[in-house]
């Protein structure tokens, strides 16, 4: 894990795939047999901000505050980008 201490008021930490499954817990979360990321009591599959199915090599992190699962392509990040801008504004 390592953290960016660039900008005060965000951090940005990232993990390595030995410590993803750690975090999903903290979350309630868990990767099925399939390699999707599911809740842990009801083994449903959790949806990305446009919807879809995360599979544990799209998982980029979950969003302060809340639990919005991002993934790593670039529609995914720029939607949280620009909602985050909105919001600080």
């Amino acid at each position: 894990m390592r953290h960016d201490k660039k900008n005060s008021t965000m951090k940005t930490m990232v993990f390595d795939g030995s410590t993803v499954g750690l975090v999903l817990s903290v979350f309630e979360k868990k990767v099925d047999e399939e390699g999707y990321i599911v809740e842990c009591v009801s083994g449903q599959r959790v949806l990305s901000p446009r919807g879809d199915e995360v599979r544990i090599e799209d998982f980029a992190g979950i969003t302060p505050g809340s639990e919005i699962i991002l993934t790593k392509d670039l529609p995914s990040l720029l939607q949280y980008a620009e909602r985050e801008c909105v919001a600080r504004k």
